[in-house]
C-alpha cells in the first residue's frame, strides 16, 4: 500500500501538463493497446491517465471493502467522475461563527399542554444521511444549553434526549429554550455566542465529486454545518505522517488527491485550517519536525559552529590576499620612486 502511495504521489508534483508533448495534448486521441486514452484533471494545468486512476481506485475501494468510503464512478459527456465521501480533519484554532437560525429547524409545542413539551425536528443535510456517518465523526456528547461548545450528535439521538429533558420544563425554561437553544444540522449551541472550535484532530466528512475544487469543497462543508465564516477564509491542507505538508490550491480536486495519496488515513490526510495560520512544509523541513527540541538546539549549535569555521576560513583567506596585493602596490611605488 505504502509502495503504491509513493509510485503516485509523483503526479501530484509533476502531473501531466498541455505542454508536455505538445500543446494539443488534450486536443487529440492517444492509443495505447488500442484503446482511446483518457485524463482525468489534478488541477487545472496538471493530468493523469484515466487507466492510472482507475488503478488506484481499486486499490482505494479494495481498502474501504465494506464501508461507506468506496467511491463510484460515473461517466458524464466522456469525463470520468468519482464521488464519494470525503474525510476532512477539523485543524481550527480559532473560533468559527455559526447561523443564529437553520434553515430546517421547526419548534413544536403539545397542544395538551404547551408548557410541558417541546420538539425540535432536526434535520441532517442531503450531505449527512443515514448510514454516512463515521465513528470519528462524533466530537463528543452533548453539553448544558449554555455551554458554546458545538459537538457532533446524530439527529434521532438529539431528538430524543431534547424531548425526555423537555417533560421537565417549566412555560419559563420553555421560553428561554425558544430564544436561546437552537440546532444546526445536529449540533446545540447556544446563539449568545453562537461561536465554537471543533476539537482540533476529529474528524467530519462530506459526499463530493471529483469535478469538485477545493473552493467549493470548503463551501459544502462550510454550508453542512452552517458556518458563517467565507471560504477565503480557510485552506486544505494535504499532512502526511512525515509531518509534511502540502497546501490543496483552488483550481486543484481534493478528491482525486485523496485517490491518489492512497486510502490510508494514517500515511495522508486532508486537514482544513486558517488561511492565515497555515503554512506548508517541505520534505527537508518535516524530516526535524519530529526532533525533540534538545535535539533541535545541538543542530542549530552544530551548524552555527560549521558557519563561524566558514566566516573564519574566508576571512583569512582574504586577508591573506588583502596583504599580497598591499605588499604587490608598495613595491611598486618604491620602483616609481627610484625612476
Amino acid at each position: 500500500m505504502k509502495r503504491e502511495n509513493e509510485r503516485y504521489a509523483g503526479y501530484t508534483a509533476g502531473g501531466y501538463t498541455e505542454e508536455e508533448g505538445g500543446r494539443s495534448l488534450l486536443c487529440w486521441a492517444l492509443f495505447r493497446m488500442g484503446e482511446r486514452q483518457t485524463y482525468v484533471k489534478l488541477s487545472e494545468e496538471k493530468l493523469i491517465p484515466k487507466s492510472d486512476i482507475l488503478s488506484l481506485l481499486r486499490t482505494y475501494n479494495c481498502y474501504h471493502e465494506g464501508k461507506n468510503f468506496q467511491l463510484r464512478t460515473r461517466e458524464e459527456d466522456g469525463e470520468l467522475i468519482l464521488e464519494g465521501l470525503l474525510n476532512i480533519y477539523w485543524g481550527l484554532r480559532r473560533p468559527i461563527r455559526l447561523q443564529m437560525y437553520d434553515d430546517n429547524e421547526r419548534f413544536r409545542l403539545n397542544r395538551n399542554d404547551r408548557s410541558a413539551v417541546a420538539k425540535q425536528l432536526l434535520v441532517e443535510s442531503n450531505n449527512n444521511l443515514p448510514g454516512t456517518e463515521t465513528a470519528g465523526e462524533d466530537m463528543g456528547g452533548q453539553e448544558d444549553e449554555d455551554s458554546p461548545q458545538l459537538l457532533r450528535t446524530r439527529s434521532d439521538a438529539s431528538f430524543m434526549r431534547v424531548q425526555r429533558r423537555s417533560k421537565t420544563h417549566t412555560a419559563r425554561d420553555l421560553q428561554r429554550l425558544r430564544t436561546h437553544r437552537f440546532s444546526i444540522n445536529g449540533h446545540f449551541y447556544n446563539h449568545k455566542t453562537s461561536v465554537f472550535t471543533p476539537a482540533y484532530g476529529s474528524v467530519t466528512n462530506v459526499r463530493v465529486n471529483s469535478s469538485m475544487t477545493t473552493e467549493q469543497v470548503l463551501n459544502l462543508l462550510l454550508h453542512k454545518f452552517r458556518v458563517e465564516n467565507k471560504s477565503e477564509e480557510f485552506v486544505l491542507y494535504m499532512v502526511h505522517e512525515s509531518g509534511e505538508k502540502t497546501r490543496l490550491r483552488d483550481g486543484e480536486y481534493p478528491l482525486v488527491a485523496r485517490v491518489l495519496y492512497g486510502p490510508c488515513e494514517k500515511i495522508s490526510k486532508i486537514l482544513i485550517t486558517e488561511a492565515d495560520l497555515g503554512e506548508e512544509v517541505t520534505y527537508d523541513v518535516a524530516q526535524y519536525i519530529k526532533f525533540e527540541i534538545p535535539v533541535l538546539d545541538s543542530f542549530v549549535e552544530k551548524l552555527k559552529e560549521e558557519e563561524e569555521r566558514e566566516i573564519n576560513k574566508l576571512t583569512k583567506k582574504y586577508s591573506a590576499l588583502k596583504s599580497m596585493i598591499q605588499h604587490q602596490l608598495e613595491g611598486r611605488a618604491h620602483t616609481s620612486d627610484r625612476v
